[in-house]
């Protein structure tokens, strides 16, 4: 019984994930005026990062919606409820690899690391009231972030756009150096060398060989799309470290996590864009002529439609995410994400929206090699230099913890 309901998880996880993306360049590709022009560079496309970055921030929030949901049943169940464990915040964050599969039940920790695990829940303060404005800072970086990508997506394709995300483990890996004092041995330094390179060849694809879909979509910069979705990833990167900082020193359920930042961010958003309408999109028909997308998504219904369903796939992405994440190990995760990847490609190909290219085959499997060693799903070469340590350092997993 319970391998089905995490087959229904995981298949839930992958649905969602694949119809997130899906969405958001479907409305990206649909035509709002000049549209009978036979110059495609003469027609105007849906190009409102800011609009889809405001979906993104209500599907969070649905989540509080669902946490409380489950206190107010636990409540009704019994009267004092179960403790939890903290998970990562975000189904996607590869640093969480390192913690679950180094946790305080893995046999790779003494029983006195194990002690310390215990005694770190123990200890852990709850993050309420005030404190919950600590959240803030990282859903600062992941509205900077989530924004960036919806204009990459615009320039690239939807493959191509999830491929490059993959870059944050890049990122991910040498903040969580910096700023979280851990230590990775060489192998994981090659993997990420690996996936730099991955990331490289991912974006030269998409940059000399021949352009996307037969006219279908904007004329756009390919250049500028790369460049902005790896930008992204720093941001992405920095949230999932704050995240993590934040998570041990304080205890919070991930989905109630979630949903905060939904709402900050949503907040954030309605304020920050009269604003950006004021400075920047006043009479230029950009990505912060706000009053111009609005009236684009009630217009069009697709644009409505697929932002609804960006809502509500969101919401639903981020549950099964962190129910996967309690119900198998983060290397799962990874090789879940994967075939997210390979889904969105198939679908977008199998639409006609992009066209094949074996440079971006090429560069995927080498990205994918160095986040399956990252995050130890394949044995590193078998090179002295890259050998995988036998017993991690006790110092390296504590800082897991």
């Amino acid at each position: 019984m319970k391998g089905i309901l995490v087959l229904v998880l995981v298949v839930g996880m992958l649905f969602t994930g694949t119809i997130n993306t899906l969405l958001n360049k479907l409305q990206d590709l649909v035509c709002v005026g000049g549209c009978d022009n036979p110059d495609p560079s003469k027609r105007h496309y849906f190009e409102q990062p800011v609009w889809q970055t405001l979906n993104m921030f209500i599907g969070e929030s649905l989540c509080l919606i669902v946490y409380y949901l489950g206190l107010w049943i636990e409540a009704r169940r019994s009267p004092v409820a179960d403790g939890y464990h903290a998970v990562a915040v975000h189904p996607e964050d590869p640093v969480s690899v390192q913690a679950d599969t180094a946790g305080p039940h893995s046999p790779l920790l003494t029983e006195e690391i194990a002690d310390l695990s215990h005694a770190h829940e123990a200890s852990a303060i709850p993050l309420e009231g005030k404190l919950n404005l600590l959240l803030w800072l990282p859903t600062l970086c992941d509205m900077t972030a989530t924004t960036l990508m919806n204009v990459g997506l615009i320039h690239i394709s939807a493959s191509i756009y999830q491929m490059l995300r993959g870059s944050v483990v890049l990122f991910t890996g040498t903040f969580s150096v910096w700023f979280l004092g851990r230590r990775h041995p060489v192998y994981r330094w090659f993997a990420l060398v690996m996936v730099f390179l991955g990331v490289g060849v991912v974006g030269m694809s998409s940059i000399i060989e021949k352009p996307d879909g037969d006219g279908v979509g904007p004329v756009k910069s390919s250049v500028s799309g790369v460049l902005f979705v790896v930008l992204a990833q720093t941001f992405t990167a920095l949230q999932f470290v704050i995240e993590e900082k934040i998570m041990a020193r304080y205890e919070l359920p991930a989905i109630k996590a979630v949903g905060l930042e939904g709402i900050f961010g949503l907040i954030t958003t309605l304020t920050a864009m009269p604003i950006l309408y004021y400075f920047f999109g006043v009479d230029e028909n950009n990505f912060f002529d706000l009053p111009v997308g609005w009236h684009q998504i009630i217009s069009h219904s697709q644009i409505l439609y697929a932002g609804i369903g960006i809502i509500f796939s969101i919401a639903f992405f981020n549950w099964f995410g962190l129910s996967v994440t309690r119900s198998i190990s983060a290397t799962s995760r990874s090789t879940i994400d994967t075939c997210r990847t390979l889904f969105i490609w198939m679908v977008s190909l199998g639409l006609g929206w992009e066209t094949f290219r074996w440079l971006q085959v090429v560069g995927f499997v080498i990205l994918i090699y160095g986040t399956f060693v990252f995050n130890d799903v394949v044995p590193p070469p078998p090179i002295k230099a890259c050998r995988k340590p036998l017993v991690l350092e006790e110092e390296d997993i504590v800082a897991d913890i």
